[in-house]
């Protein structure tokens, strides 16, 4: 007997967008609210599509996109929301090779209308690459995936440009998927779980990628036994205790000896090692006790003797979940036997920043070291090029903050005394930042609103996108002059910084900015909206773009309705970390009422960039002056003594 997906009464509440309370007493006040089809009496479940109907027909359920409603339901039918999105992806592999094939099971099968009409309206890819989007969000089932931009970075360190690149712990393929967009001709994965592997080779057969992702474990059965790619990029999973190292003790892959039992990661580093063409390049995420525990010091001592091991990066905390300690990157070079080995290593301690920020200061290091190996580097509190023979200790411990250079020198200069004047003119410019605001009585300020799907009915304002991107580069797409042109991305609006993208022809829509232009992250753990103040850059890709009607909405007075807690949750998905800013509400207020209101909300936050200048310079100047005291380049003036 076929049967509906469930939902719970706290995933009903997100559903409606309201709280778990509203959601009891519809059950104890309407006798036609569907009642439970199983769970427990404390948490019972009800039939998906009987909820949707009973909301729909009570106006409490928001209009909700093909691409949102079918993954709704396709992450409540399935047991295994990986295994659901891999046999919905076969269906449109099949319909973009021009077959035809409706093998779904009982469970998916009332989705199927759903299927055709996202495939319709987007492309098979073009759905595949939505539903892609949820599943990739953090949630119940899903596990857990490396992050763009971490993925990006590695990528960026194995320098793979056109050649061909292998994940032997490819999960549902992040990073092959970082390879392609870096232009990487053929990639190749490996993946112990059936239904991530099929989702990551799904990925690659939908954007005809040359290239195909095997299950099964890499150390013990090597699909690729025999290969030798370009680029080996890996995050290998953590602590194993049974990876197969007693029936391994003499594999082949051990070219720098035999790999400790309790030390799994090194492993999974000679496995990609083996796999490598001479002067290719491995980046593994590690665990940071890698790089000192006493079993592997063996291993570590030869990858360093041999030339293999180039690099070691500290990266800030919590890059990668569910691991908040701060990881290690590991860059590998495959060594000729019969080349000397280089006299340096390059130690990189980026663990006290942001990755955002910090990321391509780490990429200019490295190239800058990989151009120049016996290059002198030395950033003092970041990166050094440190001499293997200094390394080769009675520890060989490869923390990078322990081989960094103190930073004592700037205590005592200029830079000292330039962020203690800049900290003490921001803080005294607070107090004129905040905007002055009086308190009203409640009846007063009871006004209606309109959500912003309601106001672009109206033709208050224009909902434009989130657009999409693709892999290829489409005739036209580049400015006349031939220069890229920039572009905003999501990750320029959660960090408040200028654009930073380029136009590389992989936006499927090119849309320029205009000041006055509303724009709102699609992926992001809160709302957050930001007005553009100038012309010239181009829509990023999952960014909802809001072009108010300057007659109607003032621009600042929107984006500060849109950022308020109650909107948060509104506009929340299931998933807690997509954002649908349509069921944003926003007040209806008069023009001059509104331009008062942005007027505020615009010091507002320039008050909030104030304060957060005022604790990032706060913590420089304890950190300049603690050091300049411990090392004696600072005393304490006479009065203090």
């Amino acid at each position: 007997m076929q049967e509906n997906p469930t939902i719970t009464a706290a995933e009903i509440a997100r559903l409606a967008g309201v709280g778990r309370a509203a959601v009891s007493n519809w059950r104890k006040r309407h006798t036609d609210f569907p009642t439970p089809v199983g769970g427990t009496t404390a948490s019972p479940e009800f039939d998906l599509i009987q909820v949707e109907q009973w909301l729909r027909t009570q106006g409490k359920l928001p209009e909700l996109a093909t691409s949102d409603r079918l993954w709704r339901h396709l992450a409540a039918a399935s047991d295994s929301p990986a295994g659901g999105l891999a046999a919905v992806g076969a269906l449109l592999l099949a319909r973009q090779r021009g077959a035809r094939s409706g093998n779904l099971d009982a469970q998916l099968a009332p989705l199927l209308p759903d299927v055709d009409a996202l495939a319709d309206e987007l492309g098979p890819q073009g759905a595949f690459d939505e539903l892609w989007q949820r599943f990739s969000a953090p949630g119940p089932g899903r596990p857990f995936a490396t992050p763009d931009d971490l993925a990006d970075l590695m990528i960026g360190l194995a320098n793979v440009g056109g050649g061909a690149v292998l994940d032997p712990a490819a999960g549902s393929g992040a990073i092959l998927r970082a390879a392609v967009r870096a232009g990487s001709t053929s990639v190749y994965g490996q993946e112990l779980d059936e239904d991530l592997a099929r989702l990551a080779g799904l990925w690659l057969a939908l954007h005809d990628v040359p290239g195909e992702v095997s299950t099964g474990d890499s150390l013990r059965a090597d699909a690729f036994a025999g290969r030798a790619v370009d680029a080996v990029v890996c995050h290998p999973p953590f602590g194993a205790t049974n990876w197969g190292d007693e029936e391994l003790g003499h594999d082949p892959r051990w070219i720098v000896g035999t790999t400790p039992r309790t030390e799994p990661e090194l492993a999974w580093a000679q496995h990609a090692l083996a796999h490598l063409r001479v002067g290719g390049h491995a980046v593994l995420l590690m665990p940071p006790t890698v790089a000192s525990r006493r079993a592997g010091k063996r291993i570590r001592s030869e990858l360093l003797r041999r030339g293999h091991l180039r690099a070691v990066i500290a990266l800030p905390p919590g890059v990668a979940a569910p691991h908040g300690v701060p990881l290690h990157l590991w860059v590998l070079r495959r060594a000729a036997t019969d080349a000397p080995p280089p006299a340096r290593a390059l130690l990189i301690d980026a663990a006290g920043g942001d990755l955002t920020d910090t990321a391509p200061r780490v990429l200019a290091a490295w190239r800058a070291f990989a151009a120049a190996p016996d290059g002198d580097v030395e950033e003092a509190g970041f990166a050094r090029a440190v001499p293997v023979i200094e390394l080769l200790d009675e520890e060989v411990d490869l923390t990078p903050a322990r081989r960094q250079p103190a930073v004592v020198g700037e205590a005592s200069g200029e830079h000292l005394v330039r962020t203690r004047e800049r900290l003490a003119a921001i803080v005294g410019e607070l107090p004129a930042l905040l905007p002055q605001v009086t308190a009203t009585p409640p009846e007063a300020s009871v006004s209606g609103s309109l959500t912003v799907a309601e106001l672009a009915r109206t033709g208050a304002l224009q909902v434009i996108g989130p657009i999409r991107s693709g892999s290829g580069k489409a005739e036209g797409d580049f400015a006349a002059n031939g220069q890229a042109s920039l572009v905003l991305t999501g990750r320029d609006v959660v960090a408040g910084v200028d654009a930073s993208g380029h136009d590389d022809g992989t936006l499927l829509e090119r849309v320029p900015l205009m000041a006055g232009d509303v724009v709102v992250p699609v992926a992001a753990r809160q709302l957050i909206a930001r007005v553009i103040t100038a012309d010239g850059t181009l829509l990023g890709a999952h960014l909802y773009l809001l072009r108010p009607n300057p007659a109607a909405l003032d621009p600042w007075f929107m984006a500060g309705q849109l950022r308020n807690s109650a909107n948060d949750k509104q506009t929340t998905s299931l998933s807690g970390s997509r954002v649908d800013v349509r069921r944003a509400q926003i007040r209806r207020l008069p023009l001059d009422e509104q331009r008062a209101h942005g007027e505020a909300f615009r010091r507002l936050l320039a008050f909030e960039s104030a304060v957060a200048e005022v604790s990032s310079l706060s913590a420089e100047l304890v950190r300049l002056t603690a050091d300049g005291l411990a090392v004696g380049t600072l005393r304490p003036n006479g009065d203090a003594l």
